[in-house]
């Protein structure tokens, strides 16, 4: 939109830029869904990762919670159950 309206004045940027950012899109949601199974997230967490693809920068602020939640990391995630006093 920035060059249809500021830069060059037609739609050569739309044509251009839309399918790489509806290609991106795709691409988001299904390694999102993707993390889903392989982490095992659970379902709000899960919903909550597909739901950012949607707001202008929430996959960034989920990528920041999750990460500060140790979603992120499987290994974080099985250090976290088998932690200290677990044997």
């Amino acid at each position: 939109m920035f060059f249809k309206y500021v830069v060059v004045g037609d739609d050569i940027g739309v044509r251009v830029f839309g399918p790489i950012h509806g290609v991106a899109f795709i691409v988001y949601v299904v390694v999102a869904a993707a993390a889903w199974y392989r982490l095992r997230w659970g379902l709000w967490t899960g919903l909550f990762g597909l739901a950012a693809s949607i707001p202008p920068l929430g996959t960034v602020v989920f990528e920041r919670i999750a990460s500060a939640r140790g979603l992120l990391d499987p290994a974080e995630k099985r250090a976290t159950r088998s932690g200290p006093g677990s044997d």
